[in-house]
Parts: C-alpha cells; structure tokens; sequence
C-alpha cells in the first residue's frame, strides 16, 4: 500500500475530516482517531441497527472508523497526552469545530 508506514492523528469530527481519514486508512496509513469525551457526533447519525440510536452502532460512524485505533483525550485535560501522540505522527488532520 502507498501509505504503509505514516502514521496520521486524525482530530476531525462530523463527516468531512474523518471520511479524508479514511482514505488516509484505506491507503495503508495507520489512522489513530481523537475523541472529545462526547464523542464524535457522527455517533448519533443513522442508521441504527433496528433503528434504535446507539453511539456504539451508527452506520455512518462504523463506516467513517473502519480500521482506524481511537482514544478519547479530554484536552483540557490532557493536553500534554495530545502533545505525545502527535509527536510520533507524519500527519494531523484537525477539523475547524474539534473542540477543547
């Protein structure tokens, strides 16, 4: 795969970012997702399975993270945990609405 080896953090929430992740992922970068602790709000996006909303089973959100390793990082909090992970990274996607 082109990509194997870079590593990208992605910082991205909604659509948009992640999906340009996931071409990232798709190429053979290694795709590790930041969360706020809220969670990205594509968790709350259909469809569902049975229809019933879950965070953990949103299609959209299930397609978007395919193959990307996530962690949660409040940065208000963890600013220097943030500051570490990107620090072994080859790129950083963030999104204009990621929050602190």
């Amino acid at each position: 795969m082109p990509l194997t080896g870079i590593r990208v953090i992605e910082l991205a929430l909604d659509v948009a970012g992640p999906y340009a992740a996931k071409l990232l992922g798709d190429l053979g970068a290694e795709v590790i997702k930041v969360e706020p602790p809220d969670g990205d709000s594509s968790r709350s996006f259909g469809p569902f399975p049975g229809n019933n909303p879950d965070p953990e089973a949103s299609g959209l959100y299930l397609y978007l993270n395919a193959g990307k390793q996530g962690t949660v990082l409040d940065l208000t909090r963890d600013a220097d945990s943030l500051l570490e992970l990107v620090a072994t990274a080859d790129v950083v996607m963030c999104s204009k609405d990621y929050s602190a």
